[in-house]
């Protein structure tokens, strides 16, 4: 199976693109539709829009804005953001969403299951962030909160036991830094899950995207590599293309 590259866009309370750095400070990106537009013209393989406000606010899925945003939209679109029923994806579904991403809601195993046998498992893709602690050793964190403290590759096994057919694992540490995923992260997890992996955390160029897929993760995400340029970070949004990723695998072989 070909590896993929996705973009993910992050989505506020106001509507807009943003991106994080460790999940805290934001940065105004654009507007989502006309960056949608945009990645339609580059072709890209699938899009994952998260609302990072929904779940923090107790609010459902903003389904009249994703009607819109899905309407735009060319290729296959994964959603994640206060999900916590499955009723509510049979409304995405008819939106034009295709995957469910569970964040906080992933913890609850029924629900994962329930989703993975009403949509499929190839529908159901679970979110997984992990951080350091002080030690340097990395654990599951749930909603950004502390004190929850689960072995990564031991919580990924509990998801795909329950139904899940994608893990996107997530390093929070990472996050905006656009130095490079945590790669010994991805080893330390993908080769032992048998469904996909989606490395995100941490990319600000092409090749990071490639080290992910080379560490063993199926897709590499970000968004962070798709809508910055340079030291700045100014905004310029690319996609690069598969002759440029498949130079890149080859230079890592």
């Amino acid at each position: 199976m070909r590896k993929r590259i996705i973009p993910v866009l992050l989505v506020d309370q106001r509507r807009r693109l943003v991106k994080t750095i460790g999940f805290g400070p934001r940065t105004y990106v654009g507007d989502p539709f006309n960056v949608i537009r945009l990645f339609n013209e580059k072709e890209v393989d699938e899009i994952c829009v998260l609302d990072i406000d929904a779940s923090p606010l107790g609010r459902s899925p903003d389904l009249g804005f994703l009607r819109e945003l899905a309407s735009e939209c060319f290729m296959p679109m994964a959603y994640g953001g206060g999900i916590t029923a499955a009723c509510q994806c049979e409304s995405l579904n008819r939106a034009g969403i295709e995957k469910f991403v569970l964040g906080r809601s992933a913890s609850d195993l029924g629900l994962v299951r329930e989703l993975a046998s009403t949509f499929g498992s190839q529908a159901t893709v679970a979110c997984v962030d992990v951080a350091n602690d002080s030690k340097a050793t990395r654990h599951v964190v749930q909603a950004g909160r502390p004190g929850v403290s689960l072995n990564p590759l031991d919580h990924c096994k509990r998801l795909e036991d329950a139904g899940a057919g994608e893990i996107i694992l997530q390093s929070i540490d990472r996050d905006g830094t656009r130095n490079g995923y945590d790669l010994d992260l991805i080893r330390a997890v993908a080769p032992h899950l048998s469904v996909p992996t989606v490395a995100l955390g941490g990319a600000g160029e092409a090749i990071h995207l490639a080290q992910a897929l080379h560490a063993g993760a199926s897709a590499a995400a970000s968004g962070s590599a798709f809508v910055f340029i340079g030291r700045l970070r100014a905004v310029l949004v690319s996609y690069p293309s598969m002759l440029h990723m498949d130079a890149l695998n080859d230079s890592l072989s």
